[in-house]
């Protein structure tokens, strides 16, 4: 099993939903990988040349899965290689959806694919939206978790914890509005996730801490992995994670593997994931975030039954062997096609 995966798939510097749904993927099937370097999805011609070079070297027939970061930008290498190879395309977000002048090129891409591979019900969905893909052609592996100790919280409902890079498409902006709005209340907010890829935006939302005076409350801890991020789920009470666009939401998942709550909002694939363990508020509404908030400090018996719910969503959640499985499914189908 060959897999393109982009060459930073590992860097502990950025970690990323995709990254890690690639890396926990491969190490069960004990795929070839393949590293593309580039500065994906932007990459130069000589980063699309050494990509064709890559899939040059593949022998005929073989199947091989592309990240979607790579392969939505490079149709014209896809489409040369699509004929003697058993490409599949794997999805985690679709360019073209809040793009629409990366649709033409990823449309092209996935047509040049046997199969489309996507981590969530909705990027199925909403693939089938925008480039007619029956459904024969689309497969869902949705990411795994991993088991973890309930969460022992702080006992009470102060301990807030956003995991997420920082950036406008993850929303801390609208989380610190929100906070200046509850800051009668008693919590302490942590936000762990890289902060080097929009410095001008990490920029913005301290600067809005410190005018709003919560810089002794909320805390940029900056990206964590392993066990220093599990350490930080261990002592929430809530997640809170206030994304303008979510395919999936692998934190939110993780969060629920602890029986911790989540608060999110409603765009795309999120509320497929929490459920009922938690609440939704529209994206980019930092009163209806405020007003969620207070509900979760006011609201004994709203926390009980958040939490209930949390615990009983965390025994439904399936692990990594199960992505695995249903991707090598993926490749088995592919192969005898």
């Amino acid at each position: 099993m060959i897999f393109v995966l982009p060459n930073d798939i590992d860097d502990p510097a950025v970690p990323s939903g995709g990254n890690r749904y690639d890396r926990e993927v491969c190490a069960r099937l004990d795929a070839d990988e393949r590293p593309a370097f580039g500065a994906w999805p932007t990459p130069a011609a000589e980063e699309l040349a050494a990509l064709d070079a890559l899939l040059a070297d593949v022998a005929d027939g073989a199947p091989v899965v592309i990240d979607g970061l790579i392969a939505s930008c490079a149709p014209a290498v896809l489409e040369r290689h699509a004929a003697r190879l058993r490409l599949v395309v794997l999805v985690h977000m679709p360019f073209g959806d809040d793009d629409p002048a990366a649709r033409p090129a990823e449309a092209r891409a996935l047509r040049a694919a046997r199969s489309v591979l996507v981590t969530s019900d909705w990027t199925g969905r909403r693939l089938h939206q925008l480039y007619a893909l029956t459904a024969d052609r689309i497969q869902v592996a949705t990411p795994g978790v991993d088991q973890a100790p309930l969460a022992a919280g702080s006992g009470g409902a102060g301990a807030l914890l956003t995991v997420a890079v920082l950036g406008p498409h993850k929303g801390q902006d609208v989380l610190v509005e929100a906070l200046g709005q509850v800051a009668d209340r008693d919590w302490t907010g942590v936000l762990a996730g890289a902060t080097n890829r929009d410095p001008a935006y990490v920029k913005r939302v301290t600067q809005r801490i410190d005018a709003l005076g919560l810089g002794d409350r909320i805390h940029l801890v900056g990206a964590r992995t392993g066990p220093e991020l599990g350490a930080l789920y261990a002592a929430a009470d809530l997640l809170v994670h206030p994304s303008r666009g979510e395919t999936y939401g692998m934190v939110a998942a993780e969060a629920l593997a602890r029986g911790v709550p989540v608060l999110g909002t409603t765009a795309k694939g999120l509320p497929d994931v929490v459920g009922d363990a938690g609440m939704l508020v529209p994206p980019g509404d930092p009163d209806a975030l405020a007003n969620a908030l207070r509900r979760w400090f006011d609201e004994p018996e709203l926390r009980y039954e958040l939490r209930t719910a949390a615990r009983t969503r965390r025994a439904m959640l399936t692990g990594w062997d199960d992505t695995a499985r249903t991707v090598e499914a993926v490749f088995r189908k592919v192969i005898t096609d």
